[in-house]
């Protein structure tokens, strides 16, 4: 897939994914479920990555191996989640290697704290 059908979205309110670029729900084992792809797609739009966001398994580490973020990029990513879902992300959490660990972690961690 190519990234380009990303940089069309401008025309979606910013942080909101719309359905066209959603694959079918699915739940479970590797399957990324509707949260996971709309975190997965605010991940590529925000960081300007060249990957598809149905592209990022769920399970995959984020942090450096993996998807390839690095300590900015994952900076920019807690910026945009605080903005989206009211969640304050802290640089000094004890529990961020684990919570950055993979899409499908991080999202956990949103749905379970999230305000907004």
């Amino acid at each position: 897939m190519s990234d380009a059908k990303f940089k069309s979205t401008p025309t979606a309110a910013p942080g909101h994914a719309t359905d066209a670029l959603l694959p079918p729900t699915a739940t479970g084992g590797g399957q990324t479920s509707a949260e996971e792809m709309e975190l997965a797609l605010m991940i590529v739009v925000t960081l300007n990555l060249e990957v598809a966001a149905a592209d990022i398994d769920p399970n995959a580490r984020l942090y450096r191996e993996g998807l390839g973020l690095d300590s900015i990029d994952v900076l920019e990513l807690a910026l945009a989640i605080s903005k989206k879902y009211g969640l304050n992300l802290r640089s000094d959490d004890e529990n961020n290697l684990k919570i950055f660990s993979s899409l499908r972690s991080l999202n956990s961690h949103i749905q379970q704290h999230r305000t907004k």
